[in-house]
């Protein structure tokens, strides 16, 4: 597997990549609203990588090296030397979509047999992405590992674009399809959070909309506990997630952001699913728990490669980053040490790519069973064996 890789900056009047040395199987594109609106995106990259794969998102921060970079636009162009890619899309002109179009999605990559893994980005605003991403693994050959995110839009969470073969989209998800004994997914997905306050049961809701806690308007309880943050609402949201919790109160491994809130029916919108019968516990962070969370993350998808795949896998390592813009909200000044610790845990030969997301999408415990997380930091090491 070789890897290449180039980063536009925010000056940068369009994006026009050079050629690479060998033709590309797969390039991975994250960048602003600004760089994915501009008259013939998709059409350059295309040009310059013939025959391609291109799949990608905007976002609200993109990663390269060892850094955060705002406004800019990253393109990483990956040669597999015994693998193959495939790519499908599907519209999600509604919310209502998310589930047929993950199982459309599912269905196209699992028509094929050899199926590795896969790389999932789509719309970040009106969709559910658990159902989503639930669409898509119940069509999908058991223990097939899926990465990716929800597209961003520097925190403004109004439109969100979406690369995919056919162009640029912002009603659309892009499932990248990685075949053959070659290509290996490596993953690992963890918070960072710490959990306060009791565990309140979930007595209804409605999709990714909490209506009622303790059979209180879910509204109301947020802003008691808030206190002079819930002024801030709905963007201080963000810094207050839940932790979703099984009957026994344990923790299943979930983190709900707010996304927004809904004054006449006194709820609160999810960026994803839960169900009644739950709890949820609200958690915050510190910077050095969000830090150690993203090492973490690190280390588990690094323990995974090496474990199918050996120390020796040929080529280069790329590792796709993708956390969460709450985190870059808390982090603020310090974002980049949980890059950093990211790269110094994964080591000098693995290049890295990704971007500040509306929901990340990775490994529960089993390493296995994949879900939509909130604010962690999840890693997609891909490597050849």
């Amino acid at each position: 597997m070789r890897v290449w890789q180039t980063v536009f900056a925010p000056s940068a009047a369009e994006v026009s990549p050079q050629p690479v040395p060998q033709q590309a199987d797969l390039v991975l594109v994250f960048g602003s609203v600004a760089h994915f609106d501009a008259p013939g995106f998709a059409t350059r990259l295309a040009d310059a990588f013939p025959g391609a794969v291109l799949a990608g998102c905007s976002t609200a921060g993109e990663i390269v090296g060892d850094g955060v970079l705002d406004d800019s636009c990253t393109v990483t162009a990956i040669r597999f030397d015994r693998g193959a890619v495939i790519a499908a899309e599907a519209g999600i002109a509604v919310i209502d979509d998310s589930q047929p179009a993950g199982e459309a999605l599912g269905e196209a990559l699992a028509a094929r047999p050899g199926l590795a893994g896969v790389l999932l980005f789509a719309r970040g605003v009106a969709v559910n992405g658990s159902a989503l991403i639930d669409g898509l693994v119940s069509r999908l050959p058991a223990g097939v590992p899926v990465s990716g995110g929800l597209a961003g839009d520097g925190g403004a969470f109004v439109r969100t674009l979406v690369l995919g073969p056919s162009g640029v989209s912002d009603a659309r998800a892009v499932a990248v399809g990685l075949y053959g004994g070659g290509p290996h997914l490596g993953l690992g997905s963890v918070g960072g959070w710490e959990p306060f306050g009791p565990a309140r049961k979930v007595t209804r809701a409605v999709g990714n909309l909490l209506l009622q806690l303790d059979g209180e308007p879910a509204l109301n309880v947020y802003k008691r506990y808030l206190g002079d943050y819930a002024r801030d609402l709905p963007a201080s949201g963000l810094l207050f997630p839940f932790e979703l919790l099984n009957g026994n109160h344990d923790s299943v491994g979930l983190i709900r952001t707010i996304l927004g809130i809904d004054e006449a029916a006194g709820g609160l919108i999810l960026a994803g699913t839960v169900e009644e019968g739950f709890y949820l516990r609200l958690m915050h962070a510190s910077t050095d728990g969000l830090v150690d969370g993203a090492e973490q993350a690190g280390a588990i998808a690094a323990a995974s490669t090496e474990s199918n795949t050996g120390k020796a896998a040929e080529g280069d390592r790329l590792a796709l980053l993708v956390s969460c813009v709450g985190r870059k909200l808390v982090l603020g000044d310090r974002v980049e040490e949980e890059v950093q610790a990211v790269a110094d845990r994964l080591g000098a030969g693995t290049l890295l790519t990704g971007f500040y997301s509306y929901g990340e999408i990775g490994p529960m415990r089993d390493l296995v069973d994949c879900r939509l997380h909130n604010q962690t930091m999840t890693v997609a090491l891909l490597t050849e064996r």
